[in-house]
């Protein structure tokens, strides 16, 4: 595998979006909505970096990946997402490859009408999105190679590196 983003500039773009997400909530109750599993580490990481006292932290699970490829369809386990009506969510996702999976999910949100959302990725392929879902907060913007490590996975595995890196397809 080849090394596209450090664990070094990793950690330096977590803490400038930590401090733009500071900034634009200040004085606001939201909450940051975790997408797992992908975005656990860098949603750990950026928890940690915001600067308010009047922020809650949720989770919900969705899923539209098996091994390298989207599926096309997305699973979410529904709980109750009426707890979101009329919150401010920050809706903190590891990618957005296709939109497929966030599209989705903002439809599902609209009718529990939450106050506001907005999203928080630590990646974007934008010519693969191609404006689909809008990404409010971005932390790096990839072409369209599939990536391993700080939280994100190839059928469960490489989560735990500290780099982001290219997979490139091993005998697993």
């Amino acid at each position: 595998m080849k090394t596209l983003i450090s664990a070094e500039e990793l950690k330096k773009r977590v803490k400038e979006l930590g401090k733009q997400i500071s900034e634009d909530y200040e004085g606001k109750e939201f909450t940051f909505l975790l997408v797992l599993k992908g975005s656990t580490i860098f949603g750990a990481d950026l928890f940690r970096e915001i600067k308010s006292h009047r922020v809650e932290l949720d989770c919900i699970r969705l899923s539209s990946y098996k091994g390298t490829k989207s599926t096309g369809s997305v699973s979410m386990d529904h709980g109750e997402l009426a707890r979101f009506e009329g919150r401010n969510l920050l809706v903190v996702e590891d990618i957005v490859d296709t939109g497929t999976t966030l599209s989705f999910f903002l439809k599902e949100l609209e009718k529990v009408k939450p106050e506001s959302v907005r999203i928080c990725s630590l990646f974007e392929k934008k010519k693969v999105n191609q404006g689909k879902v809008k990404v409010d907060y971005l932390g790096f913007d990839i072409g369209n190679e599939f990536i391993v490590g700080y939280g994100l996975d190839y059928n469960q595995k490489y989560r735990n590196l500290p780099d982001i890196e290219i997979y490139e397809g091993e005998n697993d």
